[in-house]
């Protein structure tokens, strides 16, 4: 049997990516499957502490320990490098690669290539994260010419109690954000439950939603040489010509 093997490091203390990318694929099992490889991930914030998490260190080795299982692609399946910096994102995967000898991609550079594609440059942004982080944030998408236009985030340093935000909870900062009439709207943050409700909030505001565990799994697909439009059910994301492997 042919298999794709996707491979996905994963913070520690996140409890929705794993499920949620497995939803995405379950159309695709069992061909197409997801491996996961956590390492230490507890806090989100600017303490010197919490910024070290995302050391290269512990993710190489994470990567390492995917690629014993043959991985056809591996991805960063977190968001760190919105406020660290994107930079931070493209020496990993060029690090990755170079250690692995398969390509790799993050949450942050598939959001990236997702907006550049489809010429978005006035954004609405959805995340847990603390002042300083999601200033730290806008800032850098000021950088590459994309302006946040309205924002909304929850103030949570996190990182598990991410994933205890009900669908109710994130349509509701959606449906604010949306107001503002981005292009695209981003729910940034792998630990949210933002997947499940981007086919009927867009259906409802009329705005293309990228969610960050969707635009990872996009990406990973691509890369791998797999359709991404074979993912029926989940968003325009997965649907559009113009993101199209």
């Amino acid at each position: 049997m042919e298999r794709t093997l996707i491979g996905m490091l994963t913070p520690s203390s996140n409890t929705v990516l794993e499920p949620f990318t497995a939803a995405l694929l379950r159309d695709l099992f069992p061909n197409v499957t997801a491996h996961f490889q956590r390492f230490t991930v507890r806090e989100i914030s600017m303490r010197d502490d919490a910024l070290a998490q995302f050391d290269s260190a512990p993710l190489l080795a994470a990567a390492g320990l995917l690629n014993d299982a043959r991985m056809d692609v591996i991805a960063w399946s977190g968001t760190s490098a919105s406020w660290l910096g994107f930079e931070t994102d493209r020496r990993l995967c060029a690090a990755i690669t170079e250690a692995t000898g398969v390509p790799a991609t993050t949450s942050v550079l598939a959001l990236n290539e997702v907006l550049a594609r489809t010429g978005v440059t006035r954004l609405g942004l959805v995340t847990p994260y603390l002042d300083d982080i999601q200033s730290a944030i806008v800032a850098n998408y000021a950088t590459e010419g994309v302006e946040v236009i309205a924002e909304r985030h929850l103030g949570d340093r996190g990182n598990f109690s991410f994933s205890e935000y009900d669908e109710t909870t994130l349509a509701g900062l959606v449906r604010e954000v949306a107001k503002a009439e981005p292009e695209a709207i981003a729910i940034l943050c792998t630990n949210l439950r933002g997947a499940g409700i981007v086919p009927a909030l867009e259906q409802e505001i009329g705005i293309p939603i990228y969610d960050s565990v969707s635009v990872t799994v996009w990406k990973s697909l691509a890369l791998a040489g797999v359709d991404p439009a074979r993912i029926n059910g989940w968003g325009q994301l997965f649907q559009d010509p113009r993101l199209g492997a």
